[in-house]
């Protein structure tokens, strides 16, 4: 679970997913002020456009009469009478003195004075009252009232309050919208970034092909950014292949070449053991001759059974074992050995079948030879891989022993006699495939070799 933990956190999708929720959203959080300010200005400017509206229609409702500024009774636009104040509006002269202003500015009490300085210009703005609440004001100039010359500064208001719960929803709503947009491009986004690795999840299928032996190269179906590393993973696997058969084949030629000088020393021995006077001689001779023979043996299978560089092996565990202890019952069958397996039918062993054959051999082997009659052979998959275990109710190892086998280069058919240089075999490959052995005592009342392989 950890290790799952792990991959998922060093996702390249999610590590890319990641970087770019992270660039939108410090590209949200830009984006919202310049949008607010956007909606504010063009709020403001609706504003601007009511108030010149509401001046038009204040000026069209003026008139002079011998110099003096006439209002009707009633205004066209029935806002300037409602209480309480929603639209005010204000008259001055040039020389900014209040000359008329509407009704429902009656409680309004608000610290403004026009600048008329007869450039015919407008202003828009914000003041407040003396109770401190905010208006808008648009002040425009005029000159010209009915084709008669007349000074006048006429000066529309209208509360901010009216605009905040309106400013407010749209604010609400902005956040609203920014945040669904951001959750529909991070869907857009994860949807494009599986899009785009999925040659390299093709790629690594493939790659387990490989591992498991069911291809024997990668394919050029990939985008072009991909084919400069395929190509050179084929050319890395062509050259295993073709360095471990040289390798093979080299072993075999050094085989051969050795078999004629020992077979020729031991038909010396042979000859020698016909005189009683070499007795002693022969025994030394035809022992290094034995010696040599298993040394070769032992070099040439921890060399056939290394584990390979690339290649990732997965053996049904049951078929393999079936064919062993067929074999082994014939050899023991005075023994009348009973073999109890506790595994799943479907279990896999992730070691080569040859490797996984000659390290099974050897342990039951020893496990048939030492034992009363009772051997266990179970398996299992763990957190820690692929657990293996062969117990018997032999004599077992003793405990002030066990450090001895365990410890990388041993001999342990120096150490203890019967299990020869199969055990030697077995701890190599073990630790070809970053194994770990583990020799313990068993429940049955023997020994106890639990094998633990990680599965990656």
């Amino acid at each position: 679970m950890p290790l799952q933990n792990k991959n998922k956190a060093s996702s390249l999708r999610m590590r890319l997913m990641f970087g770019a929720a992270f660039t939108v959203s410090l590209f949200m959080l830009a984006l919202f002020p310049a949008l607010q300010q956007v909606f504010t200005s063009a709020l403001e400017q609706s504003i601007e456009q009511r108030l010149a509206a509401d001046a038009s229609a204040l000026i069209s409702a003026a008139s002079v009469s011998k110099g003096q500024l006439r209002m009707p009774e009633k205004l066209p636009d029935e806002e300037f009478d409602i209480l309480p104040a929603r639209q005010l509006g204000f008259i001055y002269d040039n020389k900014g003195s209040l000359l008329w202003r509407s009704r429902s500015s009656k409680n309004v009490n608000i610290n403004y004075q026009p600048k008329y300085d007869g450039t015919q210009n407008h202003e828009f703005l914000r003041a407040q009252d003396s109770e401190g609440r905010e208006f808008f004001i648009y002040d425009v100039e005029v000159d010209l009232l009915r084709g008669q010359s007349a000074y006048f500064s006429i000066v529309t208001m209208q509360p901010v309050s009216d605009y905040q719960a309106m400013y407010g929803n749209l604010r609400q709503q902005l956040y609203v919208w920014l945040c669904f947009a951001l959750l529909l491009l991070l869907g857009f986004l994860w949807l494009g970034l599986g899009w785009g690795i999925r040659s390299l999840r093709s790629l690594s299928a493939e790659l387990d092909d490989v591992e498991m032996g069911r291809r024997a190269s990668l394919s050029d179906e990939h985008p072009r950014e991909l084919l400069r590393l395929t190509r050179s993973l084929n050319r890395l696997l062509e050259s295993e292949r073709q360095q471990s058969e040289r390798y093979r084949h080299s072993l075999d030629d050094l085989a051969h070449s050795l078999k004629t000088p020992l077979a020729v020393l031991q038909g010396v021995g042979e000859v020698l053991s016909t005189q009683p006077s070499n007795a002693e001689q022969v025994r030394t001779l035809q022992g290094q001759v034995n010696r040599m023979s298993q040394q070769i043996s032992y070099q040439l299978q921890r060399a056939r059974l290394r584990k390979s560089g690339l290649l990732r092996y997965q053996v049904k565990l049951k078929p393999l074992l079936d064919s062993l202890l067929e074999a082994l019952d014939k050899v023991y069958r005075d023994k009348r050995v009973q073999v109890t397996p506790v595994f799943s039918a479907e279990l896999r062993v992730p070691v080569e079948q040859g490797a996984l054959l000659e390290l099974l051999g050897n342990i039951l082997e020893n496990a048939y030879r030492l034992c009363i009659n009772e051997i266990r052979i179970s398996a299992q998959l763990t957190a820690n891989g692929c657990e293996l275990m062969v117990e018997d109710d032999g004599p077992g190892v003793p405990k002030h022993q066990r450090e001895r086998i365990l410890k990388r280069g041993e001999r342990l058919d120096t150490q203890y006699p019967g299990q020869g240089i199969g055990t030697a075999v077995v701890k190599d490959i073990i630790d070809s495939y970053g194994g770990q052995l583990f020799v313990e005592d068993s429940v049955l009342g023997g020994a106890q070799f639990r094998i633990i392989f990680p599965l990656n």
